[in-house]
């Protein structure tokens, strides 16, 4: 508990320490129940049976298994192993990912992705801005730059890997492509797990939410897409303009402000972001949402939700939120 009080650096007085330490007991104490926690050379019980087949985070010592990671042990028909409850991202085929744009070379965009590697957007895995499905040609790929620059953001989905470890992505959805109007937050990969979905749109709030499986995390400003996406309409735009036009584009670009509510909504998400990430609890939509609630519920500013007293609330609340689960459960 200490440490964790020390990785919060948190401004806490007798009172709020004491109630910070016991939550996060209890839900550490919980977490142990409802799991087989195991740590290193703890014997695994597998129950003598023949044919068990040992996977990662396990050994075999003197005819017993026993686990070479801190973790859960996890078992799937004869397969036994410890999934480890930190640990770095590992790529999937068909994860969401959110990334970076660092470098464009040759027919394809480098970013960076929070992976030992970098990934690798080809010219040819995306939708063109005109919309229209061809063959690239080297107009294309002179113009790469209109489409995406360095510093971009993209969102993008595994598509396989090269024959070097890294990354191939692919955009050829609507819902891929450059985000604009929002904010950029890292987390550990951990802390989100894989789900069916993983764009979501608060209607409450304006605001889009996108939780990369690779740790990056976008909170921005609602985009429409009626039909059309607004975002390959803008940079077919960038492509065609000329040097004539380049004051009349600032001055439409100066106009598309987002608004200081959307803003403030945007910054209260995020911030939720950042208590959840720094108290461990896993990022899901169901958890940021409650913990927005909570805060205006409480007419808690933007700039307290990061403050001593929240923090403890947050994690007594889930607290309470765990114990009700199970009283249903039972």
């Amino acid at each position: 508990m200490t440490t964790m009080l020390r990785e919060l650096r948190l401004s806490l007085n007798q009172t709020q320490r004491v109630r910070l330490q016991s939550a996060l007991q209890r839900l550490q104490d919980m977490a142990s129940l409802a799991s087989a926690v195991t740590v290193v050379a703890d014997t695994i019980p597998v129950n003598h049976e023949d044919s068990i087949l040992k996977g990662h985070g396990t050994s075999d010592l003197n005819g017993e298994v026993v686990a070479t990671l801190c973790g859960v042990v996890e078992r799937v028909n004869k397969l036994v192993y410890v999934r480890a409850q930190r640990a770095r991202y590992k790529p999937e085929v068909g994860d969401i990912i959110v990334g970076r744009v660092i470098e464009i070379a040759p027919k394809r965009w480098r970013l960076e992705i929070n992976f030992s590697q970098d990934a690798v957007l080809m010219l040819s895995s995306m939708n063109l801005p005109d919309g229209i499905q061809r063959r690239r040609t080297a107009v294309d790929e002179l113009n790469m730059r209109s489409i995406f620059e360095e510093n971009d953001v993209i969102c993008a989905e595994v598509r396989g890997f090269q024959h070097d470890g890294s990354l191939h992505l692919q955009a050829r959805s609507q819902k891929y492509g450059k985000l604009e109007r929002g904010m950029l937050l890292t987390v550990p990969a951990y802390l989100v797990k894989r789900r069916k979905q993983h764009f979501h749109h608060l209607e409450n709030y304006g605001v889009d939410l996108i939780l990369g499986c690779n740790g990056f995390i976008w909170v921005g400003e609602h985009v429409n897409s009626n039909g059309g996406n607004d975002m390959m309409v803008d940079q077919e735009n960038r492509g065609l303009v000329n040097k004539s036009e380049v004051g009349q584009a600032t001055c439409e670009v100066q106009e598309q402000i987002t608004p200081l509510e959307i803003r403030k909504h945007v910054c209260r998400v995020a911030n939720s972001v950042r208590l959840l990430c720094a108290l461990g609890f896993s990022l899901t939509v169901e958890v940021i949402v409650d913990t927005v609630e909570a805060s205006i519920s409480s007419n808690t500013d933007i700039k307290d939700i990061l403050a001593a007293e929240f923090y403890v609330q947050t994690a007594e609340r889930e607290v309470q939120r765990r114990v009700s689960l199970t009283r249903r459960k039972g």
